[in-house]
């Protein structure tokens, strides 16, 4: 079936912008990389990291997080989110995912995502849309 293998890693960069910074404290000089954000950032790294090796009309849908926000990063800072596999079982692939503002650590923590057949879901999704 799909050929993920343990070690697979998965570097992506973003600019931190205003869109992706919290704005609740109400100060300009305040603004930093949201939690959520960092999260979502953190999946799409993950997700990345096996895409290449999932056969077609699959894909990965997020299951588990658990991470940690460990430091801000200010606007326009430039976030590193990496990703490596850390264990596949059957459709459950699990990662250690971090991001960093160069050297600093700001987040860490564990991911798990499982594979999907895509046309499969959507049909279950349906089904569940038409029960309502």
């Amino acid at each position: 079936m799909h050929n993920i293998r343990v070690g697979a890693k998965q570097e992506q960069r973003l600019t931190v912008t205003a869109d992706l910074a919290i704005d609740f404290l109400g100060l300009e000089n305040t603004r930093v990389l949201s939690t959520p954000e960092m999260i979502r950032h953190m999946e799409w790294a993950c997700r990345n990291a096996v895409l290449t090796f999932l056969e077609a009309g699959y894909d990965t849908l997020g299951t588990m997080v658990a991470v940690s926000h460990l430091a801000t990063a200010p606007i326009g800072s430039v976030i590193t989110f990496a990703a490596k596999v850390t264990a596949v079982r059957d459709r459950r692939v699990e990662f250690h995912v971090t991001a960093r503002n160069g050297q600093e650590l700001i987040g860490d923590g564990t991911h798990e995502r499982t594979i999907i057949n895509v046309a499969k879901f959507a049909a279950r999704l349906a089904e569940k849309s038409h029960r309502k």
